[in-house]
């Protein structure tokens, strides 16, 4: 029996089941495996498996019915290495939206098929794939989305017959680990780009941090996620690039519905940077904190720089990642600014707008030295503090414990540098306006 054979019986699914509602812990399932005389090999299997379900539960199908099913009773095939490269299905939901509503296409480098699962029903989908296990992976899971797909196991850049293509290269060299040159792809960009000359239309996964100047002319260039984090950047040909030679930023809502959007005509000058600039940024890159919920808060951009004003804001991660932060802010407010070069905080007089930024009312700054920084929050009477870092390197949960906060007020305070030197601002989280 192939793996796949076994997570996919009814007897283990209905095991899985009957354990994810009781709630047993890993002696009980392991105890309930060995009693019903499956091998060790076979219940290691088991439980690996086991604690993928509620994840992929979770990221595919936890708010709606999926060919008549409830979320419980779903079960899809997959590895923790296929589940992470996924789409989820907010942005699956979204990206179903670019799709003609006639044809074929071909989902190159398949997977388990998250890329396939909310294409328009109308499509003919054909999962392409080196591997055989995703490929029964994708065969499985389309069938419990309700589709008809056909595979095929050969080259993703041999290929053809299809009217349209999907494709998320191969960027993990190990799984679980990010290769650190994100033009390490396989298929490449550029054999990408090759295979969308034999397509009327696709779209490319591409992690969001891809150097953009080498994403060729004549393709739009989209930046997708939440209001916490920018999980793509989507390349679009031929007839899916509808609106060629632009850059959108697009924040999707749970449901998959833009919740913001934000677009203009894309600016070779943003995309290259000069040495100078790329040193600093890579600098700035270098000393982030262990806070982070996404990389890179360094971004090159055309806002000039000014004093500390009255609030600081973070910009979105899709504005960041497209570089259309500074279009934003000054949309809103032409005196917007930053306080540090290379270092993606606003500065402004007027709280800029949500979701495009969250602002924070500036209460006092100091140089970062313990004794200084007691002294501000003593004098605001803060016990709580939650601390951002960006462009200063250091344990927070360390330098909080150091600072030893005591107070009845709760506020944020950021790390991070006023023209290039440390500065710890002392601010409380505002309800921003919305634009």
């Amino acid at each position: 029996m192939q793996p796949w054979d076994l997570l996919a019986s009814d007897t283990v699914q209905g095991f899985i089941e009957e354990a994810l509602t009781r709630k047993w812990d890993a002696l009980q399932v392991s105890t309930a495996l060995h009693k019903a005389g499956y091998s060790n090999e076979d219940r290691a299997a088991i439980m690996d498996y086991m604690a993928l379900v509620p994840k992929f539960r979770e990221k595919f199908c936890s708010d709606k019915k999926t060919n008549g099913t409830t979320a419980r009773g779903i079960f899809l095939l997959c590895d923790k290495f296929a589940l992470e490269q996924s789409t989820a299905q907010d942005i699956g939901r979204w990206k179903a939206n670019l799709w003609p509503r006639e044809g074929s296409v071909n989902d190159l480098c398949c997977g388990m098929g998250g890329d396939s699962f909310y294409l328009p029903a109308s499509l003919q989908l054909t999962g392409v794939d080196l591997d055989q296990n995703r490929l029964a992976m994708y065969r499985h899971n389309l069938q419990a989305f309700g589709k008809d797909a056909s595979t095929k196991c050969t080259d993703a850049r041999s290929i053809e017959g299809a009217d349209y293509f999907t494709i998320d290269p191969a960027r993990r060299a190990i799984e679980g680990e990010n290769q650190r040159d994100l033009r390490n792809l396989t298929p490449t960009l550029e054999e990408v780009v090759e295979i969308s000359k034999h397509y009327k239309g696709g779209m490319a996964k591409l992690p969001p941090g891809y150097p953009p100047a080498e994403i060729p002319d004549g393709t739009e260039i989209l930046y997708l996620g939440g209001h916490s984090d920018c999980r793509e950047c989507l390349v679009l040909f031929g007839e899916l690039a509808k609106s060629p030679d632009t850059i959108r930023a697009v924040i999707i809502d749970k449901n998959g519905e833009t919740a913001a959007e934000w677009t203009r005509k894309r600016d070779r000058s943003l995309e290259t940077l000069d040495d100078d600039l790329q040193e600093k940024l890579d600098r700035n890159d270098s000393l982030e904190g262990k806070d982070r919920t996404y990389r890179t808060a360094t971004s090159r951009s055309d806002l000039p720089l000014g004093e500390i004003g009255k609030y600081i804001a973070e910009p979105a991660p899709v504005l960041i990642r497209s570089r259309l932060f500074s279009d934003a802010a000054l949309a809103h407010d032409p005196d917007a600014h930053l306080i540090s070069e290379g270092i993606a905080y606003v500065s402004s007089d007027k709280m800029l707008p949500a979701p495009a930024f969250t602002s924070y009312e500036i209460l006092a700054h100091t140089e970062i030295a313990t004794g200084a920084v007691r002294s501000m929050l003593k004098e605001h009477d803060i016990g709580k503090i939650t601390l951002k870092l960006r462009g200063v390197k250091l344990d927070p949960d360390a330098e909080t414990k150091r600072l030893k906060p005591k107070g009845k007020n709760s506020a944020i305070l950021f790390y991070t540098r006023f023209r290039g030197e440390k500065i710890a601002i002392l601010t409380r989280r505002c309800p921003s306006p919305r634009a």
